[in-house]
C-alpha cells in the first residue's frame, strides 16, 4: 500500500464521502475550478495555529521569516498572532508596511544590504538590523553622518557549525557568505567597533546555522559555541535563527515548534546565557499548511522507459526540485486515499529538461489529462522562489478557513507581464 500520508496534508484536511480533499471545509476541486490552476491553497486556520505555537515557544520578539512566503495578508496574519517579521530586502519590507505592521516589529537582514535598504529601515524605524558585515558597518557610518539616526542592531555571527542539510543552504559553516566569522576574531572585532560608534546602538547577537535541519541537537551545538562569546559580550539578545526542517515525504519526521523551541531554552539555560533568546521560524510556519493543485495537461508514455506526466507549473512555482533536489508526494485530489501504485515523472511546462517537479511520482491507476494533481507541503518557498519563465504569470493563492475561501494573491496576467516592459 501507498496511500498518501494524512500528516503530509493541512490540518483541516478532510476526505469527503466521494473520496475528494477538502481544505479549511472548501471543496479543492471547486477551488481549482473558480480560481484556476496551478493554485496554492493554504489553511489560514493552520498558519494562525503555528504563529500561536511559535510565540508560546519562543516568547515576544519571534520573528516570521516572511521569505518562506509574504503577501499583505500574511504579513497581516503573522502579526494578528503576535509575532514580529524578518524581512530580507527592501522589497520584503515594503510589503510588510504595506500590510500596516508597524516597524518597530520588523526586523531587516540581508547580506549586501543597499545604502537604499538602510535608508528606508531607519527612516521608518525598524526595530532591528541585523547586520552582516564591516562594509554594512561603514555605510551605517555615512548614513548616520547625513542624518544621525541611529539604529538598533544585532550582529550577525557565524558559529562555525555544520548543519547536516543541502550545502546551498548551509549558513553557520566557517565558509559562509553570512556573518561576521566567530573563530576567525570578526566577530569579537564587530562587537568593539559597534561599541565604539555613535551610529548604530548594538542590543545583541544573531546566528543562524542553515535550512531543513531535521536535528534539533545541531541548535545546542551552536548555543554551545556561541555561549562563551555571548557571556563576554554581556548583550541582552540573542537570536538562534530559524532553519528547523519540516518533513516533506513519507518517512520523514521534524521536530515541532515547541519541541524546537524547548531544545533552544534548555541548551541556553545549560549554557549559562541569560540573554532573551527569540528565533525566526518560516518554513515552519507555513509549509505544511498549503498544497499547490496543478492539471494535468499530457500523459506520454515512453514505453520501458517511464510515463511523463506534463502539468501546467513546473518550476516557475516550484523550484525547490531543481535547485536543491527536494522530494515531494503526489496525489490526487478526486481520490485522496487511493493506492498510488504507479509511478510516473512528474513535469512541468517549461522548455527544460529539469523542468521536474517530482521524479518519482506515485499515483493510483487511471490517471488522465484534465485531472487535477496535487503536491502537499507547497506553502514555504514556492511561490516565493518562483519567476516568470517562458513569459508565465505565476499562479494565485487562496486561504481557507471555515467553509469560506478568499483570494490573497491573483493570478497574473499577460498585462502584468508587460507592466515593466518600456520598450
Amino acid at each position: 500500500m501507498s496511500v498518501l500520508p494524512r500528516h503530509l496534508l493541512p490540518d483541516s484536511a478532510e476526505v469527503a464521502p466521494d473520496g475528494s480533499l477538502r481544505i479549511g471545509g472548501c471543496d479543492v476541486a471547486a477551488l481549482a475550478e473558480e480560481y484556476g490552476t496551478p493554485l496554492f491553497v493554504y489553511d489560514e486556520d493552520q498558519l494562525r495555529d503555528r504563529c500561536r505555537e511559535a510565540v508560546a515557544a519562543f516568547g515576544d520578539g519571534v520573528a516570521y521569516a516572511t521569505k518562506a512566503f509574504l503577501c499583505r495578508a500574511m504579513a497581516r496574519l503573522a502579526h494578528e498572532e503576535g509575532m514580529h517579521l524578518d524581512v530580507a530586502s527592501g522589497g520584503e519590507l515594503a510589503i510588510a508596511l504595506a500590510a500596516g505592521v508597524p516597524a518597530d516589529r520588523l526586523v531587516l537582514h540581508g547580506n549586501n544590504k543597499s545604502d537604499d535598504e538602510l535608508l528606508r529601515a531607519r527612516e521608518v524605524g525598524v526595530g532591528r538590523i541585523v547586520v552582516d558585515s564591516f562594509d554594512e558597518l561603514d555605510r551605517l557610518d555615512r548614513l548616520h553622518a547625513a542624518d544621525g539616526r541611529v539604529p538598533k542592531v544585532l550582529l550577525r555571527i557565524t558559529p562555525g557549525v555544520e548543519a547536516h542539510t543541502h550545502e546551498f543552504v548551509m549558513t553557520g559553516q566557517d565558509d559562509s557568505k553570512f556573518g561576521f566569522g566567530l573563530k576567525v576574531g570578526d566577530a569579537a572585532r564587530a562587537v568593539e567597533r559597534c561599541r565604539a560608534s555613535a551610529s548604530v546602538e548594538l542590543v545583541g547577537l544573531h546566528a543562524h546555522i542553515g535550512s531543513q535541519v531535521f536535528v534539533a541537537g545541531f541548535y545546542e551545538q551552536a548555543i554551545e559555541a556561541l555561549a562563551p562569546f555571548v557571556a563576554e559580550s554581556g548583550l541582552a539578545e540573542l537570536s538562534i535563527g530559524g532553519g528547523i526542517g519540516v518533513a516533506y515525504v513519507e518517512g520523514e519526521e521534524a521536530p515541532s515548534i515547541t519541541e524546537w523551541g524547548a531544545v533552544v531554552r534548555d541548551a541556553c539555560a545549560a549554557a549559562g546565557i541569560t540573554a532573551r533568546v527569540s528565533a525566526e521560524p518560516g518554513r515552519a510556519i507555513a509549509a505544511a499548511a498549503a498544497i499547490t493543485v496543478y492539471r494535468v495537461g499530457t500523459v506520454k508514455e515512453v514505453p520501458g522507459i517511464r510515463t511523463f506526466v506534463a502539468c501546467d507549473g513546473g518550476f516557475i512555482d516550484n523550484p525547490r526540485p531543481a535547485l536543491y533536489g527536494s522530494g515531494y508526494e503526489t496525489f490526487l485530489p478526486r481520490s485522496v486515499d487511493a493506492d498510488r501504485t504507479e509511478t510516473v515523472r512528474l513535469v512541468g511546462k517549461h522548455c527544460e529538461s529539469g523542468d521536474v517537479l517530482v521524479a518519482e511520482a506515485r499515483v493510483p491507476p487511471g490517471l488522465r489529462v484534465g485531472d487535477l494533481i496535487a503536491t502537499p507541503v507547497t506553502g514555504a518557498y514556492g511561490r516565493t522562489m518562483g519567476s516568470n519563465y517562458n513569459s508565465l504569470g505565476r499562479p494565485a493563492v487562496v486561504f481557507a478557513s471555515g467553509g469560506d475561501a478568499r483570494l490573497v494573491i491573483r493570478r497574473e496576467t499577460d498585462e502584468d507581464l508587460l507592466a515593466t516592459d518600456v520598450g
